[in-house]
């Protein structure tokens, strides 16, 4: 059966009497969303919240929607997916070690950029200690893993001379949220 695609633009500002022509209620429709607007993602996805009783849909967007609070009761019920390079697993002892020190130490909780740079500097500092000079003839290896299975690649834009023009980490973790919930990691 082939697929039923319908490519629709909507405005920045936006009603969700403006979505329900596209929606079908005997199925569940599939949104992606290719908007790295927060603030267009949150309008989406409150609109298709709202309707999700008559109309079933599972929304697919940007990896900037990791920024989102989805607990708010706005978005319930909503199927929410969305990429990102890094996937914080809170139930990791290293996490919530740091998670305990930020709480004790600075009375708050870490950002995702303290896990992203603690990783990063742990992990590439301690590969150019292992290798010396020849580091980038070894990003790729999977040693060093802190919190994220990375899978850094060479990328060649010029395949003719083979020049490398840089690393790409090709790996991706979808995360699925429903009701401000992490309901699935892929």
């Amino acid at each position: 059966m082939p697929l039923k695609i319908r490519y629709v633009t909507l405005d920045d500002v936006f009603d969700v009497t403006a979505l329900t022509p596209y929606l079908d209620s005997t199925t569940q429709t599939i949104c992606i969303a290719g908007s790295l607007d927060e603030n267009f993602a949150r309008m989406l996805c409150q609109g298709l919240a709202s309707v999700n009783k008559t109309y079933s849909s599972l929304v697919i967007g940007m990896p900037t929607w990791d920024n989102i609070d989805f607990s708010h009761a706005e978005f319930n019920g909503e199927e929410i997916i969305y990429s990102t390079p890094f996937y914080i697993n809170p139930a990791d002892n290293l996490v919530k070690s740091i998670q305990q020190y930020f709480k004790v130490r600075f009375f708050s909780r870490p950002s995702d950029m303290v896990f992203r740079g603690y990783e990063t500097t742990y992990r590439f500092s301690r590969q150019l200690l292992h290798t010396g000079q020849r580091l980038s003839g070894s990003l790729g290896e999977k040693k060093f893993k802190v919190f994220t299975d990375f899978d850094i690649q060479p990328v060649f834009l010029n395949r003719q001379n083979m020049t490398l023009d840089y690393f790409e980490n090709k790996k991706l973790y979808f995360i699925k949220k429903q009701d401000g919930n992490i309901t699935g990691v892929y």
